[in-house]
């Protein structure tokens, strides 16, 4: 038998003993980004305008007194009602009967004058010139007297119209100039003439007209649901929106004006919409955005949405989905249309 030489043996020996090459490694696994997807909702959502706003009345007014003096008396209290007519506040009348008494004697005075000047005008003594600079004087000084007399009819506050006093802006005993707030009164008969005044988006306000119906309920009788109507629209907005008053139709309740109220205007029929999370959106500018959709299972596409509107954490579309896209609603910020993604759950 022949024997297999050492060196031969060997050789075999560190041959079998190589490593086996290792396998190459996926770097490519690296690039991709997971993501999670949501598929859009679609609904029809209500053509219902929702809005809160302060209760109030129909006409509000500062009454004041037309002449200076000193307040006697104020006889109503805040919050107590008034009928019309009534006499609500008077000023001290020394001062007033004081100057009512000598525009009087003033007529008096240019009366006697002028019968004076007719007689010597009738005995030649008089030129016309003279007779007639009297009736001149006559004439003014009964003026002065209707001034007068017309400031002292002034000088009591009665009430225009039925309502309440919402504040007291004086006190007995208090001198007020001429057209100083007084009272700031709330007109209202009974129950009629409260509003409810609340504010829309521009948009908003260009769908509701005046007239339309619409249901109010009120913090102070949570379980009492309200009819009311579109009354006004304003015209100009406020530093946030545009005011719209909604007139109460009250039946055996009497509000209280500033009380917080919460309306709900039938603006029209549902609207059918996508709905998808603010997260799934992305290059918002007013009512247009972004969003991106699955693309078969390792790709997306980035497409443009028009924005109808926002309720809480939701977006309503009204054009750019299909109800059978599904959207990102994670990482959106770092994907790109060449992106490879993963789905997780």
């Amino acid at each position: 038998m022949k024997k297999i030489p050492l060196l031969i043996l060997a050789a075999g020996i560190i041959a079998g003993c190589k490593e086996k090459p290792k396998e190459k490694t996926h770097f490519e696994d690296s690039n991709v980004l997971a993501v999670k997807v949501l598929a859009v909702s679609s609904l029809d959502l209500s053509g219902n305008i929702n809005a809160t706003g302060l209760v109030s009345t129909e006409h509000e007014a500062k009454y004041s007194f037309k002449i200076g003096g000193v307040i006697s008396r104020i006889l109503v209290e805040e919050g107590q009602s008034f009928k019309k007519g009534q006499l609500l506040a008077v000023l001290n009348a020394t001062e007033i009967a004081a100057g009512l008494g000598q525009s009087t004697l003033s007529v008096e005075k240019a009366q006697r004058d002028y019968d004076r000047a007719v007689n010597l005008y009738r005995d030649s003594v008089y030129t016309k010139e003279q007779l007639q600079n009297t009736k001149t004087m006559l004439d003014i000084a009964k003026k002065g007297r209707e001034s007068v007399s017309f400031n002292e009819q002034y000088s009591k506050i009665y009430a225009a119209a039925d309502g309440f006093v919402a504040k007291r802006m004086a006190s007995e005993g208090e001198v007020v100039g001429a057209g100083y707030p007084v009272l700031v009164i709330n007109e209202a008969k009974q129950n009629e003439g409260y509003l409810l005044r609340i504010g829309l988006t521009d948009r908003e306000w260009a769908s509701v007209s005046v007239g339309q119906k619409a249901t109010v309920t009120l913090d102070g009788y949570p379980d009492r649901q309200i009819d009311a109507y579109v009354l006004r629209k304003s015209q100009t907005s406020d530093a946030a929106s545009f005011q719209v008053e909604l007139k109460l139709k009250l039946n055996n309740i009497r509000p209280a004006v500033g009380m917080f109220g919460k309306a709900q205007i039938a603006a029209g029929r549902a609207q059918h919409v996508i709905s998808i999370p603010y997260d799934a959106l992305v290059e918002v500018d007013g009512n247009t955005g972004y969003a991106f959709i699955l693309k078969g299972a390792r790709k997306v596409s980035k497409v443009p949405v028009e924005i109808l509107s926002f309720d809480n954490k939701t977006v309503y579309l009204k054009d750019g989905l299909k109800a059978t896209d599904q959207v990102v609603i994670s990482n959106s910020a770092y994907l790109s249309e060449e992106s490879i993604i993963k789905v997780i759950q």
